[in-house]
């Protein structure tokens, strides 16, 4: 749209961007918190189900890893399938089915049984995450990315400080009407979700030339800003979708995510295990558990916003990390309460803070036409590696040292690989940009 006054464009600019943001974000936001919600509440449940199921640390952290394993297999197969029939009816395919199997998981009578749901949850989630961001790109210009996904994805540590204490009081319910407290909290939690998976084909619009709801000089501002990135300079990664999966860049881009992904994933699954070793009642672990997503939801917000603001990437993505693996290495040294709902603190926050500047990064870095299975394969190695690897791994430590703590470690090692895989990608990476020249692969 060209206008000749540039206050005028200006005013357009960020009428068109607001009313964007509340329209889609919120909505978004909700879904998501359910999502992490539905993903963690397994800890939770897991202070009373693993007692009824004869579950060892080993068994169970087999048994949630495995929801990682089957979001690998159909993550990427998903986030197509979202670029090929829409938004709408994807996001809300994946919403209705994974509430549907989350609360089936109640049903669960042995480790087989828990086995076979946490693998059919992962495959009815997958490509939620990565399918939320490609629709984003479809309608926030590249400017206001990190702020925007920042925010969205205050969803994942709202999630737990909102559901832990919920959870918590869920597990009060037990003996009621015949049910045990965790088999009413997979029950429970998961008819918001089929509730906003319907809402999803009323509420979502595919693309900014379909919004009735937006007028005609935001529509055309929106449409032109986002074509004209489109025509801008020719990105690192533009190639065929088979040799996306085996670029350095992709993979490289992954093994960081995993860093923070294995950080969150880990301790969602294991956070109120490791605080209930301090002799805690479950209503007091509910309650500590959500202190450290409490922070994070806070930080991370302004973290994204200052990437944005400064228009750095690099840096902003680094220091999180580095918060990551000093916290790890002190909570796996500490010994008592406080000083490890502290380092928790930290941990958490520096995963969380990462993902806005990461994914403004990664987004950057992806040419339009890989940007779709570019991020689900990101997301989607990370989320193996991250949450089906190291939730394993922490179980086989904790199994073989009796220490939550000490099973830590190996995510602090992990931590201090990514940071210098990053340093090294962004370095080569900006060296090509100041050559002008363009990867072929």
């Amino acid at each position: 749209m060209q206008l000749t006054n540039g206050s005028t464009l200006s005013a357009v600019e960020r009428k068109t961007v607001r009313k964007v943001v509340w329209r889609l974000v919120p909505f978004l936001m909700v879904c998501y918190l359910l999502a992490f919600i539905d993903r963690g509440n397994v800890g939770m449940a897991s202070l009373q189900m693993n007692h009824d199921l004869g579950m060892s640390a080993k068994v169970f952290g087999f048994g949630s890893s495995l929801f990682f394993v089957s979001y690998f297999i159909c993550e990427v197969p998903s986030n197509l399938a979202l670029e090929k029939y829409g938004a709408r009816i994807w996001i809300a395919r994946i919403m209705i089915t994974w509430g549907i199997v989350s609360a089936a998981t109640a049903l669960v009578h042995n480790a087989t049984s828990f086995y076979i749901l946490r693998f059919l949850l992962g495959a009815a989630e997958a490509g939620f995450f990565p399918g939320v961001l490609l629709y984003l790109s479809y309608w926030i210009p590249a400017t206001y990315r990190a702020r925007i996904v920042a925010t969205f994805m205050v969803a994942i540590p709202a999630a737990s400080f909102i559901g832990s204490p919920i959870s918590a009081l869920l597990l009060q319910m037990d003996g009621f009407a015949g049910l045990r407290g965790w088999q009413w909290l997979f029950i429970l939690e998961r008819i918001p979700t089929v509730l906003l998976g319907i809402a999803c084909l009323f509420l979502l619009t595919n693309k900014p030339g379909n919004a009735t709801w937006l007028d005609d000089d935001e529509q055309k501002w929106l449409v032109g800003a986002l074509a004209s990135e489109q025509k801008g300079p020719r990105k690192v990664l533009s190639m065929p979708l088979m040799k996306l999966f085996r670029n350095k860049y992709v993979l490289c881009l992954a093994l960081v995510d995993t860093c923070a992904s294995a950080a969150g994933s880990t301790l969602s699954v294991w956070q109120p295990q490791l605080l209930k070793s301090f002799g805690l009642t479950v209503m007091e672990t509910g309650l500590l558990n959500s202190v450290p997503y409490a922070a994070a939801s806070i930080l991370m917000v302004y973290w994204g916003r200052r990437s944005d603001r400064l228009g750095e990437r690099r840096w902003h993505t680094v220091v999180p990390m580095l918060l990551i693996g000093v916290g790890l290495f002190a909570t796996s040294l500490s010994g008592s309460l406080v000083p490890t709902v502290c380092m928790l603190c930290a941990v958490l926050v520096g995963a969380y803070s990462f993902k806005g500047p990461f994914w403004a990064l990664a987004t950057d870095m992806l040419s339009n036409s890989a940007v779709a299975a570019g991020l689900a394969m990101i997301n989607a190695i990370a989320n193996l590696l991250g949450g089906g690897l190291m939730v394993n791994v922490y179980g086989w430590v904790k199994d073989a040292t009796g220490s939550y703590a000490l099973a830590l470690m190996p995510l602090a090692i992990l931590t201090l690989l990514s940071v210098a895989t990053l340093l090294l990608l962004t370095r080569a990476n900006r060296t090509k940009q100041l050559t002008n020249k363009t990867e072929t692969v």
